[in-house]
């Protein structure tokens, strides 16, 4: 009887202690030999919103030296890296190039996940690769929507000067990444080298504005509905003012095709998001979505909810949807649960077009590849002049 107890008592307390101590750590077990004594390392990933010197990731040393920090549990699939405070010394590979994100499924059970940092990125200056005719148009254009400014990008046609034509206009979200490796995050679309080439190669172009992101207000402003984790909620005024505030000015400014079926909106990841939402929203605006590794799971349930109840008609928009295959878990699922939706409002199967590359991947490399298909896609009533390999 009293044996029993004692089971029973030592049950207890093992599931008690369990339960307490159901930690999740993340660990670093050796550091590159030109680390700087007194480095400070930071965990930036899907956590933080990917903000490389966020003082609550940062790791502290335990009693046996390694740098050791505790994370949240439950928090499903986790992208992440090391940095010294900034992305100019993110962790790197073994020979000192761009290392891809680490990941790992954080769950309920206690861990410890150990890691290598091999080196550190090298630095390496960039160039600046804007083509003559990239120009800013305002370092401080206007949203009265969201009561801020922002740096607006333009790009002309090479004819624009020499002709009297009007051109068709394609708004992209992330402009600091478009034109210029300089003002990019990891490399540049070279939008404008591409469409450039198609230009010389006797194929129709067009002019692209390019909005810079507000750095720490992107995830704000490029979802419509909040994340309790990672933020949101102003993406109604940031889609506003493209559609009644920069659109008008655009057109009124320049040479333009101004109808909807003249007008693109192209973005990747939250950029996808808020692009495919703009799109919908205002049809009688923009009538070419080109939706690039959206973040669909942002808010999945109030974009679905969203699409199912909206009423604008979107029979005459098209839809280029664009992600690779192991870019996440549920990134190429969430687009093919969008699709039927699209077909139940009216929308063409023709007027669809998905892409899902094994080799994608959430990366500006792969965005850039794929921007001129994107672009000539989108722009089908010209298709037939269009030479088979960008297809």
């Amino acid at each position: 009887m009293c044996t029993s107890k004692i089971k029973i008592c030592i049950i207890l307390l093992m599931l008690i202690s369990t339960g307490c101590n159901s930690q999740v750590f993340i660990k670093i077990t050796s550091l590159p030999k030109d680390t700087p004594e007194n480095a400070r390392i930071f965990l930036v990933g899907s956590l933080n919103k990917w903000n490389p010197g966020d003082p609550d990731f940062e790791l502290k040393k335990d009693s046996s030296g390694n740098f050791t920090m505790q994370i949240p549990k439950n928090a499903g699939t986790v992208e992440y890296k090391f940095t010294q405070g900034n992305w100019e010394t993110s962790e790197g590979d073994e020979n000192g190039n761009k290392l891809d994100n680490r990941k790992v499924v954080i769950s309920e059970i206690a861990q410890t996940i150990e890691n290598q940092i091999i080196s550190w990125e090298k630095t390496v200056a960039k160039k600046n690769t804007a083509s003559d005719n990239v120009r800013v148009l305002s370092e401080n254009f206007n949203i009265p929507q969201l009561k801020t400014t922002r740096k607006i990008w333009i790009y002309l046609p090479p004819d624009y000067s020499t002709s009297r034509k009007k051109y068709p206009v394609l708004y992209m979200q992330d402009a600091q990444n478009l034109f210029n490796d300089v003002t990019s995050f990891s490399g540049e679309w070279k939008v404008d080298e591409t469409l450039n080439q198609l230009f010389k190669d006797g194929k129709p172009t067009a002019i692209v504005v390019g909005i810079e992101n507000g750095g720490a207000e992107r995830i704000d402003e490029y979802s419509p509905w909040k994340n309790e984790k990672y933020g949101g909620g102003k993406g109604d005024a940031y889609t506003e003012f493209l559609a009644k505030t920069l659109k008008p000015y655009i057109d009124k400014t320049y040479r333009t095709l101004p109808q909807a079926k003249n007008t693109a909106l192209i973005g990747s990841s939250m950029g996808g998001l808020i692009s495919f939402y703009a799109g919908v929203k205002y049809p009688d605006k923009f009538g070419k979505l080109g939706i690039f590794s959206p973040s669909f799971w942002f808010n999945f349930k109030d974009l679905n909810f969203y699409l199912n109840k909206n009423v604008k008609k979107l029979k005459s928009t098209q839809f280029y949807f664009l992600s690779g295959t192991k870019e996440s878990e549920d990134m190429v699922s969430d687009i093919q649960k969008i699709i039927p939706i699209l077909l139940k409002k009216g929308v063409p199967a023709t007027n669809i077009r998905t892409k899902f590359d094994e080799d994608g991947t959430h990366s500006e490399t792969y965005w850039s590849r794929e921007f001129g298909a994107a672009y000539l896609w989108l722009f089908q009533k010209y298709k037939q002049r269009f030479s088979s390999i960008y297809f």
